[in-house]
This record gives structure tokens, sequence and C-alpha cells, in this order.
């Protein structure tokens, strides 16, 4: 009979290297669910919305008035701050992705403004900072919006 061996842990990391890159992992599937949280909460806000607040209720461009009312209130300063702050940032950005997507998928008109939030959303979730080319399409779809 062979003595019962004590079963082994899984390998700690050995270098730093190794840490960071576990580390990297965890952070960019945490924003990763952050973002896709986000957006499903906004879109099931725009789904649920009052009738009377949105009067098209359900169309394209209701969906693309809706993505630039939540472009509007977003401040990418208050991006990172802690509490309701940072809430209401991270959900506004989040959800004019969203509703500009619908509205691209319901009407090509708005094909424009959705890949511009979108690149937006991407460049930061590369760097995790809103820099100059973040913010110019942030600015872009600002100007967007205007024309809507």
């Amino acid at each position: 009979m062979q003595p019962q061996q004590a079963p082994t842990s899984a390998p700690v990391p050995t270098s730093r290297k190794e840490h960071g890159t576990r580390t990297r992992t965890v952070v960019l599937c945490l924003v990763a669910g952050l973002v896709l949280g986000a957006a499903g909460m906004g879109a099931a806000w725009a789904v649920s919305g009052d009738s009377d607040a949105s009067p098209g209720g359900g169309t394209p461009a209701a969906d693309a008035h809706a993505a630039c009312e939540a472009l509007d209130g977003f401040d990418p300063a208050k991006y990172i701050a802690k509490g309701s702050a940072g809430e209401v940032a991270i959900n506004r950005y989040a959800a004019a992705g969203a509703l500009s997507a619908s509205a691209a998928a319901g009407d090509a008109a708005y094909k424009e403004l959705a890949q511009t939030i979108r690149r937006s959303q991407d460049r930061h979730s590369q760097l995790f900072e809103f820099d100059a080319t973040a913010k110019k399409d942030l600015d872009r779809a600002r100007e967007i919006c205007r024309g809507l």
C-alpha cells in the first residue's frame, strides 16, 4: 500500500511579469464586466423608459436622441470618481454606446454616431484613460448629436 500524497495547489507566480499579467487580466475582466453590465442597464433603461419622456418610443431616432442625452450628461473627468458621480459617468458612457448601437442597427443614418462612440470606448478600454484620441471621438460624437 502506497502512502497518500497531499494534493498540490496551483503554482504561485514566481516573477513580477507573471504577477503583472495576472493582475492586468483580472482588471481587464472587471472593466469588461462593468462596461457590459452598464450597457445592459442602459438598454434596459431605454426599453423600460416612460413613453411620455420619449415620444418616438422605440424608434432608431429615439435611441439616437437618448444616446445623445446620455453623452451630453457624461463627464470623462468623473469616470474614475468614487461614489455616485463615478457610477453616473460610467453608466452614461455605456448607455450612450448601447443606445447609439441600437439606433444604428435600426437605421444606417446613425451608424457614424455609433462608430464614433464605440471608437472612444475602445480607446478608453485599451488605455484606461481618456487620451486626446478618445476625447476627439467624444467631441465628434457630440458634434453629430448637435446635428440630429
